[in-house]
């Protein structure tokens, strides 16, 4: 593979996954880790990536407000908002995390809409907090720097005593087979109590996303109510997800 094709393979990646573990893209592109390390330092040296320990992050997703980078696929995120929306309504607690899809979701809450979101993420809280007749309740813990969430014990246990109308996730990996998958422990582990706490769950994931596996499991697609990509119910890419007990939006 040449050099120039790996670089942007790497960088789509990252877009597409807004974070990925060197270990990760070592196993795809079946090349030392050495190598994926000097590649991200290029990468991240030329502005186009954040690195972090152990890998690389999308610039958006590290730094969601200061314009300077274009949302990866912005125009299907800003789709599946709109699909989202549709699962709000008022006097509902809904969890929510970050990403810049769940960004995009949050830009499209209706002015009149009075609710409760409650999230693990800063920056989350942050965009959430310009509507003028939401109440936003933060879930504190360490900061995971690699996901921008809190994480740790005190959020588990906390979010063992809130029982929630709805939460929201993004998706790293989602596979018929596998279900949904992270990469990393700790958000792992918040993500499962997220799903615990809330009587219905959405997934929102732009098409990339689907059919691609991480190395840990969060839970099977059995724990997720809706699916909502950029494509229409009836997409060929969806077939492999009927049948189940989920709504594909």
């Amino acid at each position: 593979m040449l050099r120039k094709e790996r670089l942007q393979l790497i960088l789509k990646e990252i877009n597409v996954h807004n974070k990925v573990l060197s270990a990760e893209l070592s196993e795809k592109l079946s090349m030392s880790e050495d190598t994926i390390r000097r590649d991200l330092h290029e990468l991240a040296e030329e502005g186009e990536i954040v690195k972090v320990h152990g890998g690389a992050m999308s610039k958006t997703f590290h730094y969601p407000f200061d314009g300077k980078s274009k949302v990866y696929a912005l125009a299907a995120k800003q789709k599946i908002a709109e699909k989202a929306i549709g699962l709000l309504k008022s006097d509902m607690s809904i969890l929510i995390e970050g990403g810049t899809t769940i960004m995009e979701v949050v830009k499209k809450i209706p002015p009149k809409l009075r609710a409760i979101f409650f999230t693990l993420s800063p920056q989350t809280a942050i965009a959430l907090s310009a509507h003028e007749n939401i109440e936003v309740m933060c879930i504190g813990g360490r900061l995971a720097k690699n996901g921008n969430m809190f994480t740790g014990a005190s959020v588990i246990n906390e979010l063992a005593g809130i029982r929630f109308d709805l939460c929201i996730i993004g998706a790293n990996g989602l596979s018929p087979k596998e279900g949904l998958t992270d990469s990393e422990w700790e958000v792992v582990q918040v993500i499962k109590a997220m799903i615990r706490s809330a009587k219905r769950t959405a997934v929102v994931t732009i098409a990339e996303k689907l059919n691609t596996v991480k190395k840990i499991k969060i839970c099977d697609l059995d724990s997720i109510h809706y699916l909502i990509t950029e494509l229409p119910p009836g997409s060929p890419s969806l077939s492999a997800y009927k049948g189940r007990q989920l709504v594909r939006m």
